[in-house]
């Protein structure tokens, strides 16, 4: 490495974010960039461990540890020290298709697994991809890669998200011809929809489809599997199809009053603020707006984060988010150990928001909530819950008791439910044929074919919900795959 002992000279610096009061004010990004001199001492904290955990790529306990599409993190963190930018670039492009999405949204379960996290913060790894790509398009560094040669075959992709969009990006390099299908009027699956606009500003994602329509790949809109066009037609009219329809039939809540008006799923929430942002029209009967009102967010991950955010930019009343297990450490425990995904507390850029308006962390931890109480006209008017603790039976089993006497009454205009997904919607996986098994697409990891032959699958819909990291990772290496099956060989790495 360029800086030996950068890691022993030069502390962690965190990428600054606007001021939390300043930036409910708008649905821009709130992280803001660093300068150069502060990137080049970041990347020399890179300190030539000899065998770099940070790009391993496995999961341990059903987690990632280390960088699932293997990013080749000490080669070009060197490369910043040094000042190379445009040959950082080059090595983080051999990996990842989308570096401006993850050094955006990933969790960087790379950092995680740094050696610096033995004893001590990690690199900042996530925030230096982010200045290399965001350097390569201000410098005019990324431009289309147009195919010199088609292979004449033809590959169709249903589902326009991470997982879709990598294969669409190997696939059309390697000289198929490639046209993904998407339901929605926008492309770009849970990016586009899924992920608020100050998480990852949709400019950002549209001058990546723009960029992929200038190397060749057609995008289809607003079409349906089943409904604008058969299942029978895709497979008659391409030589291979891959399925990346995500994983987005939500987990229900099954309680009393679960029916009442102003009780909603997380995403048709943060869908429709999304669309009204790019300016879609949303009529008043389907608004659902938390303007002036008391919301409660169920659930304790990073969709209902997402919901306290979007709300305190709407102007709620107050905003509070139920979580049903108890406050994570402030440090790894025991049974957390490297290079594992450190599960220790930390504040959300929406909870720091939260904060600034209300004067409190949003959260609410060890909540059961038992029901949900409407007023004379069905609207949601307060939720009855109970504290909970976590213990274990006589067979060693987790299980969650209610406490006597924490039972607690909150007023409610508006509910939303974010405990996570059941896996993919299936009427479009039953259209073509395939085998399902746990909810999910039956088709193995490496090599991503289905029991219908020339359909393979790739991404939430083969392995449920999960990182926008193994989306990326899924959607390579299936893109290999059916490279492989239509040429004898594969050119893909």
């Amino acid at each position: 490495m360029g800086k030996p002992t950068g890691f022993l000279e030069f502390p962690r610096e965190e990428t600054k974010d606007r001021k939390p009061l300043k930036r409910l004010n708008d649905w821009n990004e709130y992280s803001e960039t660093q300068s150069d001199e502060t990137l080049k001492r970041q990347s020399a904290r890179c300190m030539d461990c000899g065998t770099p955990f940070c790009h391993i790529g496995i999961e341990i306990n059903g987690a990632a540890a280390g960088c699932p599409i293997n990013n080749l993190i000490p080669e070009w963190n060197d490369l910043v020290y040094r000042g190379k930018w445009k040959e950082a670039l080059e090595r983080l492009l051999k990996t990842n298709n989308f570096p401006e999405f993850t050094g955006r949204v990933c969790p960087a379960p790379c950092e995680g697994s740094c050696t610096l996290e033995l004893a001590g913060p990690s690199v900042t790894i996530k925030n230096i991809e982010r200045a290399i790509i965001d350097k390569g398009f201000e410098n005019g560094w990324i431009v289309p890669r147009i195919p010199q040669n088609r292979t004449g075959k033809k590959v169709a992709i249903v589902g326009s998200g991470p997982a879709g969009l990598a294969a669409a990006d190997q696939l059309n390099q390697a000289g198929h011809s490639v046209t993904i299908y998407e339901r929605d009027d926008r492309p770009g699956g849970l990016l586009t929809y899924g992920i608020p606009n100050m998480k990852l500003d949709k400019e950002i994602i549209m001058r990546r489809i723009r960029l992929l329509r200038q190397e060749g790949i057609d995008f289809v809109l607003n079409t349906e599997i089943g409904k604008d066009i058969e299942a029978d037609e895709l497979k008659r009219q391409f030589d291979s199809v891959i399925l990346c329809t995500g994983a987005q039939k939500q987990r229900d809540l099954v309680l009393e009053g679960r029916e009442s008006l102003g009780v909603h799923y997380a995403m048709p929430y943060l869908t429709q603020s999304t669309k009204r942002l790019l300016g879609t029209d949303v009529s008043n009967e389907q608004m659902i707006d938390a303007g002036g009102k008391n919301v409660i967010v169920i659930g304790g991950g990073d969709t209902g984060a997402d919901c306290v955010a979007t709300a305190l930019r709407q102007k709620c009343k107050s905003v509070v988010q139920f979580g049903k297990h108890a406050r994570l450490p402030k440090a790894r425990i025991s049974s957390n150990m490297w290079p594992e995904q450190p599960n220790i507390f930390t504040m959300d850029y929406a909870y720091e928001e939260a904060t600034a308006q209300f004067g409190s962390d949003p959260r609410e931890y060890s909540v059961q909530t038992k029901r949900i109480v409407a007023d004379d006209y069905g609207n949601v008017k307060e939720l009855h819950t109970i504290q909970m603790k976590k213990t274990s039976d006589e067979n060693g089993n987790i299980v969650f008791e209610e406490i006597p006497g924490t039972e607690k009454i909150w007023p409610a205009d508006l509910v939303f439910i974010a405990i996570g997904f059941e896996g993919p919607e299936q009427p479009v996986l039953n259209k073509f044929g395939v085998d399902l098994h746990e909810r999910k697409v039956n088709a193995e990891h490496g090599n991503y074919k289905t029991n219908i032959d020339r359909v393979f699958a790739a991404g939430d819909t083969r392995r449920g919900q999960s990182l926008i990291v193994w989306a990326i990772q899924e959607g390579r290496e299936c893109a290999r795959e059916v490279d492989n099956y239509l040429m004898g060989s594969s050119v893909l790495p």
